[in-house]
């Protein structure tokens, strides 16, 4: 379960990189689209962000998860390290 501080947060990190709408989860987690484009799922209070070779060399040292039961393997997105996050979004909306 995602707080709302820390959906705020997400979005104000992302303030910018165009349209963003925040869909609540049967399970009180979130599917953040941007533009369109489910991009980051919010699970316990992390971010998570799938695994694709657009951000492979990005997220080297990332650590792995799985954001619910029956999830593939994501990367978490470092947040809060808002230059970092915001290549890994543009690269995965261009992707």
């Amino acid at each position: 379960m995602c707080t709302s501080e820390y959906i705020n947060f997400v979005c104000s990190q992302l303030r910018g990189v165009g349209d963003i709408i925040m869909k609540k989860q049967m399970s009180d987690d979130w599917c953040i689209y941007i533009n369109g484009k489910p991009i980051i799922l919010a699970f316990d209070n992390l971010s998570y962000v799938r695994m694709t070779p657009a951000i492979d060399d990005m997220m080297t040292s990332a650590w792995t998860g799985y954001p619910y039961d029956g999830a593939k393997e994501h990367y978490v997105l470092d947040i809060e390290h808002r230059d970092k996050a915001m290549k890994v979004v543009h690269a995965l909306l261009a992707s």
